[in-house]
């Protein structure tokens, strides 16, 4: 039976995200992810396709876990401003994790890849424009309830937003400690809250 298919593939693609995140593609070697998932290249390729395959399936899988995430904490709270409040304060405990890095493996993919890894390029763009319409929607909704003022714009909000998760984020990379990302954090989501429209009643 051959290696691969006695590997458990979902385990190995978590490996591989792990490291992709930590060392970004390019100092990622095919020895680094021999050693990591325990697998030969004839392995690698047969269940991947390639390097580049692989690369392109962690970064989906990244984007589906924090996606996962970002709807849980939204369903936790009935105010759509609310959810993503706290979707920016649970964001100040970065430094708290053991991650690969506190920076989005996204915005890392885009910032490094170039000319010849264009497909991974346009992958990691296409994630990234998926979560800001995700974003946008909440706001959409915030206003359609008269949570947001009318006037406001939920496009130009949206993308603030992933701007600010962005700058939040790459903050947590330095060498700064836990509670300064944590304050950074508290800062952004009272400046979201204070969007909320001081007439709105939320019925639960």
């Amino acid at each position: 039976m051959a290696r691969a298919t006695i590997h458990n593939r979902q385990d190995s693609l978590e490996r591989a995200l792990q490291l992709f995140w930590q060392k970004g593609f390019h100092a990622t070697s095919l020895k680094d992810l021999e050693k990591a998932l325990d697998m030969r290249p004839g392995s690698i390729y047969a269940t991947f396709g390639s390097k580049d395959g692989l690369f392109q399936e962690s970064l989906e899988r990244y984007a589906r876990l924090g996606l996962a995430e970002f709807e849980r904490t939204l369903h936790a709270y009935p105010s759509p401003l609310a959810g993503l409040a706290a979707y920016l304060r649970g964001l100040g405990s970065l430094r708290d994790r053991e991650l690969p890095s506190r920076a989005c493996m996204l915005v890392k993919s885009l910032l490094e890849l170039g000319e010849r890894e264009k497909t991974a390029w346009r992958k990691a763009e296409d994630l990234l424009a998926s979560m800001e319409k995700r974003f946008i929607d909440r706001f959409d909704v915030a206003q359609e309830i008269g949570e947001l003022d009318a006037q406001l714009d939920p496009v130009r909000l949206g993308r603030r937003l992933q701007a600010e998760v962005m700058g939040l984020r790459a903050f947590a990379h330095r060498d700064v400690d836990s509670a300064a990302v944590h304050a950074l954090a508290e800062d952004m989501a009272l400046s979201l809250e204070a969007l909320r429209m001081s007439s709105f009643v939320h019925e639960s």
